[in-house]
């Protein structure tokens, strides 16, 4: 299929509602479809077409992204109907995908070519890297309204699709499982007070202990991806083009690609015990969905429940695991609420200088008044690695967001337990946080009950006296501010 893309301006109609939307700077979508040209050797594996790197084609011209793109087919139960997900450098004629592998770490990849470190051209070797334990086929896979975020076969590429390999595809997997010992200063202090106990399997007596754990990037089925934010594709594909500076001018003229790798941070899933327990609803199951936050999370900064509700999650599928359960973390990229790190520390500075100080009854507005939205996260993607593990009953789940148990409850996990911090784990200055949360609706456990408009306006966080004004003893003699 050859897209016929114009080069002058004109405005694009959404097909999915018949409403005209505006100009996308002469970007146009392909208006009709040309007979694909069928290469396939008689076991029905195309031929790979092979790009030529130093030749530059850009993908808001005719001819030069997709032309002939491998059939896929989102939700088909069998990978090798589903199609595999061609989005590298080497097929550009043949890419199904917009985008690039490695999310965000992609643009590391285009400085290691400027830096003649990274042959273009070079195809990994995967022979051994195929996961260290099985997850699945579970019923979810083949349901997009319950997997559309991330590419459920992307762990078993070599599995799935080795023929296609061995012809020279150069086919990545979106998804690594491993296994690991995790090493917590709060685990080895829970051994050395007797909270936790070492059994030599989950826990070893260094406080030490064992997981398996998965790395996965997103692949998102844009389709689907539509249908979670309740908008039209075409909407979501120009909010996209349109808030990424024209980072993409497939997602405009190659509505037909369906699938996007976004430049965006993946996730991390922790597990404690035998992970082919997870889908059995009558073992205990205990899991945490935590978003990343590196200031308490790595550093141990302490406005905020991010580390301590982490750790105590921690523990929680240790102890669900050495009962014979299974406990999962699963660890998002989405610094600050996903609307980064920057953004996190101007809306600090603006909690702290701000008229009476840093408050409970003012936390979200202080994100609003700086990003103009209290939260980007959203959740609506967020249970699909939930269903990619065969997940169908979670009996602890060690969160008080209701943003995020509405979301998986909505996708027909069932929650039976919701597990609040122990207030003595929340640290002083994240009183204004906990506070804030549970007024506005995060559930409330038997711990934090009775939180009302007053507690809400007198809980203060720390102040740091950002501008004062300056003393005596910064002043030299001339009375002039030393710097």
């Amino acid at each position: 299929m050859k897209p016929e893309v114009t080069t002058t301006t004109m405005t694009t109609r959404d097909t999915d509602n018949n409403n005209t939307e505006e100009n996308m700077g002469g970007l146009t979508p392909r208006v009709s479809k040309k007979a694909r040209t069928e290469h396939h050797e008689q076991d029905g594996i195309p031929i790979p077409d092979f790009h030529d790197s130093d030749h530059i084609q850009l993908t808001s011209h005719p001819d030069a992204f997709g032309v002939d793109p491998v059939p896929i087919s989102w939700g088909h139960p069998d990978p090798r109907v589903r199609g595999p997900v061609i989005c590298t450098v080497t097929h550009s004629s043949q890419r199904n995908a917009i985008g690039a592998h490695q999310g965000s770490y992609c643009i590391y990849t285009g400085l290691a070519v400027a830096a003649n470190k990274l042959d273009p051209n070079y195809v990994p070797d995967l022979s051994l890297t195929s996961p260290v334990f099985p997850i699945g086929p579970h019923p979810a896979w083949s349901d997009p309204k319950k997997i559309g975020s991330i590419d459920p076969f992307g762990h078993i590429v070599t599995q799935c699709y080795g023929d296609w390999l061995e012809k020279g595809w150069d086919i990545r997997p979106t998804i690594a499982v491993t296994k690991a010992h995790i090493d917590l200063p709060e685990c080895r202090e829970g051994v050395a007070s007797g909270r936790l106990i070492p059994d030599g399997k989950i826990l070893l007596s260094s406080g030490q202990s064992v997981v398996a754990k998965a790395a996965i990037e997103p692949v998102w089925y844009l389709p689907e991806i539509a249908r979670r934010f309740q908008t039209t594709e075409t909407h979501l594909r120009h909010s996209i083009f349109r808030m990424t500076n024209g980072m993409y001018p497939e997602l405009i003229t190659r509505p037909d690609i369906k699938i996007f790798l976004p430049p965006i941070g993946g996730l991390t899933i922790y597990i404690w015990g035998d992970p082919a327990t997870i889908p059995d609803e009558d073992i205990e199951l205990t899991c945490r969905v935590h978003d990343e936050c590196n200031g308490s999370d790595v550093f141990g900064s302490d406005i905020c429940t991010c580390r301590p509700y982490l750790t105590h999650a921690i523990e929680e599928c240790i102890k669900t695991a050495q009962r014979g359960g299974c406990g999962i973390v699963i660890y998002y990229r989405k610094e600050g609420r996903s609307l980064g790190e920057v953004t996190k520390y101007l809306v600090y500075n603006t909690r702290k200088r701000q008229e009476g100080g840093d408050s409970a009854d003012r936390y979200f507005r202080c994100t609003e008044q700086v990003a103009g939205v209290q939260d980007t996260r959203f959740q609506a993607l967020m249970p699909d690695p939930l269903h990619f593990l065969g997940v169908t009953k979670i009996h602890n789940f060690i969160s008080m967001s209701d943003m995020k148990y509405n979301a998986i409850v909505s996708t027909g996990i069932q929650i039976v337990n919701r597990v609040e911090i122990p207030p003595e784990m929340v640290p002083e200055d994240a009183m204004v946080e906990i506070t804030a949360k549970v007024f506005h609706g995060y559930n409330a456990g038997k711990a934090y009950q009775g939180i009302d408009e007053e507690e809400l306006k007198k809980t203060k966080g720390r102040e740091y006296g950002y501008d004062k004004n300056t003393t005596a003893s910064d002043e030299d003699d001339d009375g002039k501010a030393q710097v």
